[in-house]
């Protein structure tokens, strides 16, 4: 488009304010990537593509014997049956976590609209308390516990509790303090508890985000508890350990396909749930 002195203007005017942030993000990128020492062209070198091959020719086809089915079937269930367990024990601290961290909870701001100091002190402990379950990563968790208490489905529970713990706390507290606080202010206005103001006020209108983020969790924990696996944690991981020491590549494409259907199996869950929520 021409402008009246016939200059012709550039149709975003904000291209140079784009042009120069991508320079500077590849300019902050660039060290970083030099630092990792990610180099993709190794994967497309001939030795690392004929022994992809190799690896992945040994994959065909899946294990499908009737012992090893069972097996799978029974590694399956417990896998299932860590993620589940973990992320139950991780509710029953996350749940009032976040309903300590969250402000709009807070009765001690009525009328004056500002937290009392004691309020505000336990406010940051709970805080910190779920910053440090998080920072650990469930796998750490796992290699801890199974030096505590042993091999076994347990450190996995426990591990994915914690760490869990942490993450839904948070994130179930930003949930609450997005949501319209507006019910719940009257609720707590009018002597109701905050147990009550919560389930009454908040709840319905977070319920559906709740929900959707609780079951990516879930998703996230059988991924973990497979990972977990490799450290002795029990579950399907544990089994694929020992399959990839064995070089039995058939087991590891059947255990492969179990993972894919389980994590296919959460999100059709989460979608009904989320669904008949609406």
């Amino acid at each position: 488009m021409a402008n009246n002195n016939g200059a012709t203007r550039h149709p975003d005017p904000a291209w140079r304010g784009r042009v120069i942030m991508a320079v500077l993000g590849l300019a902050l990128l660039w060290p970083m990537v030099v630092t990792s020492e990610f180099k993709p062209s190794v994967l497309l070198d001939w030795q690392s593509l004929e022994a992809t091959g190799r690896f992945l020719a040994g994959f065909l086809p899946p294990a499908h014997s009737p012992e090893f089915l069972a097996m799978l079937a029974h590694e399956t269930w417990q896998t299932v049956a860590i993620a589940t367990s973990g992320l139950t024990l991780a509710l029953l601290g996350a749940i009032p976590g976040a309903l300590l961290v969250s402000d709009k909870l807070s009765i001690s701001r009525l009328g004056t609209g500002r937290m009392r100091l004691p309020s505000a002190m336990l406010r940051q402990v709970a805080r910190w308390l779920l910053v440090l379950l998080r920072s650990v990563p469930e796998l750490v968790w796992a290699l801890l516990f199974v030096r505590i208490i042993g091999l076994g489905p347990t450190a996995g529970v426990l591990a994915i509790a914690l760490t869990y713990c942490g993450m839904l706390g948070k994130v179930y507290a930003e949930i609450l303090e997005s949501a319209d606080g507006d019910a719940s202010a009257v609720l707590l206005a009018n002597g109701s508890g905050r147990l009550a103001a919560f389930l009454y006020g908040t709840l319905p209108e977070a319920a559906s985000e709740l929900v959707s983020y609780t079951l990516y969790r879930w998703e996230c924990a059988i991924r973990g508890s497979v990972v977990m696996g490799f450290v002795g944690a029990g579950g399907l991981g544990q089994r694929m350990d020992e399959s990839m020491k064995m070089l039995s590549g058939g087991e590891v494409s059947s255990m492969l396909i179990i993972f894919v259907l389980l994590v296919a199996g959460a999100d059709a869950v989460s979608k009904m749930l989320r669904g008949r929520l609406a």
